[in-house]
């Protein structure tokens, strides 16, 4: 074979190359991006009977039933100061709360317990709260947060709102 001949071919086969790699590239930039995944805020963790339950375990949403603007964002950053993982936030104008209420179906799991030892005397009330995790609704009485217990230990077996594990 001629060197013309080889050069040629070699030109060829690399042009053919090129072809491919262009048309896969094209093929591979057009595919749509994957979908980000939004990790959950909290998931449901089991707790044993005498097992210690700690802020950094526990997941809080507050909401505003006050005509102060801005108290649940304000109450949420004191228990986020606190160690509790950030829920939900937002207001919750029909509700008629004077100082604070816990909103939760099992007023005696250790979650709820130890969030309610934050604020003091107040009322736990046995219906669904509209975020995740412990429902705290603060009203135009609300004005800071009491020494709260480092822990609470659960008294029976339960299932709490934690951060997920990453």
């Amino acid at each position: 074979m001629t060197q013309a001949a080889r050069t040629t071919v070699t030109l060829l086969a690399l042009g053919a190359l090129l072809v491919v790699a262009a048309v896969w590239g094209w093929h591979a930039t057009m595919k749509p991006l994957p979908a980000k995944v939004d990790s959950p805020i909290c998931v449901d963790t089991p707790v044993s009977a005498g097992d210690k339950v700690y802020p950094q375990q526990v997941t809080v949403s507050v909401y505003n039933a006050s005509q102060r603007e801005g108290l649940a964002g304000r109450t949420m950053q004191l228990l986020k100061d606190a160690g509790f993982t950030k829920g939900q936030a937002g207001n919750a104008a029909t509700a008629k709360v004077s100082t604070v209420q816990i909103w939760s179906t099992t007023p005696e799991n250790p979650d709820v317990q130890l969030v309610a030892s934050y604020f003091g005397d107040i009322d736990v009330e046995r219906r669904d709260g509209p975020g995740l995790g412990v429902t705290v609704v603060v009203g135009d009485k609300f004005k800071e947060l009491s020494e709260g217990q480092r822990s609470v230990v659960a008294q029976a077996d339960a299932a709490i709102c934690s951060p997920p594990v990453t």
